[in-house]
Formats: structure tokens, C-alpha cells, sequence
């Protein structure tokens, strides 16, 4: 007995000691501290109760009437058509400047803005699989990889609107950090990005309503409805959607967001948009305040007062329980019914503002 009573301690000192050393490891980045820390405890929605930053509107993660074990047998249970039964078909990007505003999109929320010459990549995740680590998580449809790190230009600004992992890749992050000349991200999120090498002097942090000039290019933080977390402890970095202001347009660079109020909000003060990029994927009865169905994701573009719409955050991995293309169809189709102008690029394919939208239906079956 007492034989046995040793193997046990041992066995949970071992697998207590690797949870530890796997919880430890870089990819999950690093909470804020010092001042980073208290600019966060700072902000207006900060929650001193919980030790949490707060969404704007009263945002639960499900509905009441729905429980955890609910969703654990939808995800099990799966839908056969949540991934493409094809290789899908995507454009070799054309990565030359123009003068003006061109935009390549590369499946779900990763794309390219490339603005009177300089470089923009936003929320670049090119990685196998959207996780922690490469042999776990839902891995890319094929026909999804055309595109490396190595294979873009060097970039004047990196911009991440949250930290969650189909949005702030670890592994692109290092392989694009040294031809990157800055990184822009929502309060909180540099505490990673410092965690993987990148110098705090080439890293700019903005809550909500905060602005920066990079390159001639003003970049406004904005509210979203989201959430964040890499690990346990959720909402220790903000979330957020933002405004870029170039010398002749400006874009909404939506990020995640449920639908709530503040599309209608900013439309009134900073709008009209000459493009949103709004998410329009991973959305689900069970979890409806933090994403949006693409129906919301139609609202939102005409409530910002956006001359058209690039629905994004589909088209590369499988997050919910939908089928893959439903998003875009279902956007397009309300859209239509609005008359607002709509905008689907192939993977790779170029939108270039006031010149070319793109509009084949390359995602049908």
C-alpha cells in the first residue's frame, strides 16, 4: 500500500510538473504587467470585481438555456459539409504597388492592404492548423496554403486585433517579425508579442477611442463585441476593430465582433466607409453575442454606412458548426436584397477600391 501511495505522489508530481512546463511555453504569450498592466486596469470597462475587461453590452458567452454539454455533442456530432469536398481554387497573389488602396484576402481574416506603397498585414495567420500546437485543432482546407511569410514583401505595419489563435499566429508572428517595421494590436496584446522577441519600441498598443500615424497611415482603435484569451484567464487584453484613414479612403477593419449598437454608432461619427471587412463566419445559436450571422454581418455594413463589403472570417478552417460556404452565401444573399454592393475575392485575387470588386461565385459547389 504504501509502495503504491509513492508511485501515486510520483505520477502526479510528473503530470504536474509537464502541465506546469506545457502551460509555460511561449505560444501562449504572457498576461500584462507593471504599466501595461495598469493602463488596462485603467480603462473605463474594466471590471475590478473580476479582474476582467468588460464588452460595452452585457455579453455572455452562451444563452441561458443552452449548457456546455450542449455544445460538447454539436461539435462532436459535426457537420459533414463544414469542409470543402475540394481543393479550393485561389489566385497567385500580385503582390506589385499601386497607387491607391489594393486588398488580397487569403481566407478567413488574414489580408493584405497594400496603400500608396506601403504594407499592411492584418490578423496573418499561416500556419497548418489554427492552435496551439501543429498537431492538434482543426487543420486549413487544401488548396488554402499558397501563400508563406517568406513570400511577402517587407511590411511597414503588422496589425492584430486580438490575440486569439486564428488571429495572432505564433509561429507567423516569429517568421515575419524581421520584416516587420511595427506592430499596431489592441491593449494587452503586445504583452505576447514581447513574450516572442519583438522589441516594445517597434510595438503600439491602443484601447478603444486611441489613435496612432504610422507611415502617414492614422490607425483608430474601436470597440467590437468579442472576447479574448490564450489560455484560462479570458479578457485580460482588449478586443477590437479599427479605423484606417489613408490619404483618400477609409477602411473598417472590423476583427470579431457580435452585432450590437456600436456599428451603427461609428457609422454615425467616423463613417461612410469606403470598405468593411466584417467577419462573417463561426457564428451559432449557441453562442449568438459574439459573432455575427452574416444577415448581422449586412446590417452592420449598412449601419457603418459602408459603400461595400468584404465579408470575411470563412473560407480557410472550420471553427462552428455551419457548412463552410454557407457564411458568403447567406451574405450575398441578403446583401442583394439591401442593395448593398458586396465584394467576394477569390483567395488571392486583388480588390483594388474604386476599380475592381470581384464578384464570381467561386465558392458554390
Amino acid at each position: 500500500m504504501k509502495k503504491f501511495m509513492y508511485v501515486f505522489l510520483v505520477l502526479v508530481v510528473l503530470i504536474g510538473g509537464f502541465a506546469f512546463w506545457v502551460m509555460s511555453l511561449p505560444v501562449f504569450g504572457s498576461l500584462s504587467e507593471g504599466a501595461r498592466l495598469n493602463r488596462i486596469k485603467a480603462l473605463p470597462n474594466y471590471n475590478q470585481k473580476d479582474g476582467a475587461i468588460d464588452n460595452l453590452s452585457l455579453t455572455k458567452m452562451k444563452p441561458d438555456n443552452v449548457s456546455y454539454l450542449d455544445m460538447l455533442i454539436a461539435m462532436i456530432k459535426g457537420n459533414k459539409n463544414s469542409t470543402p469536398k475540394k481543393v479550393l481554387p485561389h489566385v497567385k497573389p500580385d503582390f506589385s504597388n499601386i497607387a491607391g488602396v489594393k486588398l488580397t484576402w487569403f481566407g478567413h481574416s488574414s489580408y493584405f492592404l497594400q496603400v500608396d506603397g506601403l504594407n499592411i498585414l492584418v490578423d496573418p495567420v499561416f500556419s497548418a492548423r489554427t492552435s496551439p500546437f501543429s498537431f492538434l485543432g482543426n487543420k486549413n482546407y487544401e488548396g488554402t496554403d499558397f501563400v508563406k511569410p517568406e513570400d511577402f514583401p517587407d511590411l511597414d505595419v503588422v496589425l492584430i486585433t486580438h490575440d486569439h489563435y486564428d488571429h495572432m499566429d505564433h509561429q507567423t508572428i516569429l517568421r515575419l517579425k524581421d520584416k516587420t517595421k511595427h506592430f499596431v494590436t489592441s491593449l494587452g496584446a503586445g504583452a505576447h508579442l514581447e513574450r516572442w522577441g519583438i522589441p516594445a519600441e517597434k510595438i503600439t498598443e491602443l484601447a478603444w477611442g486611441e489613435e496612432t500615424n504610422r507611415e502617414g497611415l492614422k490607425f483608430l482603435a474601436r470597440s467590437s463585441r468579442h472576447f479574448t484569451g490564450r489560455l484560462f484567464k479570458r479578457n485580460q487584453s482588449l478586443w477590437s476593430a479599427f479605423i484606417l484613414q489613408t490619404a483618400n479612403h477609409k477602411l473598417y477593419l472590423g476583427g470579431d465582433s457580435g452585432y450590437d449598437t456600436h456599428f451603427k454608432q461609428d457609422g454615425e461619427k467616423y463613417g461612410p466607409f469606403d470598405l468593411a471587412i466584417l467577419e462573417c463566419g463561426q457564428y451559432n445559436a449557441y453562442w449568438p453575442m459574439i459573432h455575427m450571422f452574416p444577415e448581422q454581418t449586412v446590417q452592420a455594413a449598412i449601419d457603418l454606412k459602408a459603400k461595400v463589403l468584404l465579408p470575411v472570417h470563412w473560407g480557410k478552417f472550420t471553427l462552428a458548426l455551419h457548412d463552410w460556404n454557407e457564411p458568403v452565401i447567406r451574405a450575398v444573399k441578403k446583401a442583394e436584397e439591401m442593395n448593398l454592393k458586396i465584394t467576394t475575392p477569390m483567395l488571392g485575387e486583388a480588390v483594388i477600391l474604386d476599380q475592381n470588386y470581384p464578384v464570381k461565385r467561386w465558392y458554390l459547389d
